[in-house]
């Protein structure tokens, strides 16, 4: 689980204006850290099959809001995925 400082930070350098906190942009990033969390928990957990199967869940979730957000708005896709580094 985020920190409330460490995911304020977050939606504060991926949100779209002053009060957002909803846009696809902040849920890829809140995601992501999320994910990269639960992947330096799975080095020294390796048989943690629980928590396993909620990464997948959030790796699926991230995966729809990028496809929604490609479809939609190509330029904010490609934006968001340069600045989190997710794709080649």
């Amino acid at each position: 689980m985020l920190a409330r400082e460490q995911k304020k930070t977050i939606i504060d350098s991926y949100r779209t204006h002053a009060t957002d906190t909803g846009s696809p942009e902040v849920q890829i990033a809140i995601l992501s850290e999320r994910i990269a969390e639960l992947t330096e928990h799975f080095k020294t957990h390796k048989k943690d099959h629980a928590s396993r199967r909620g990464l997948l869940m959030l790796v699926s979730k991230r995966r729809s809001l990028l496809d929604y957000l490609k479809k939609y708005d190509s330029e904010r896709y490609k934006n968001v995925i340069s600045k989190l580094g997710i794709r080649k």
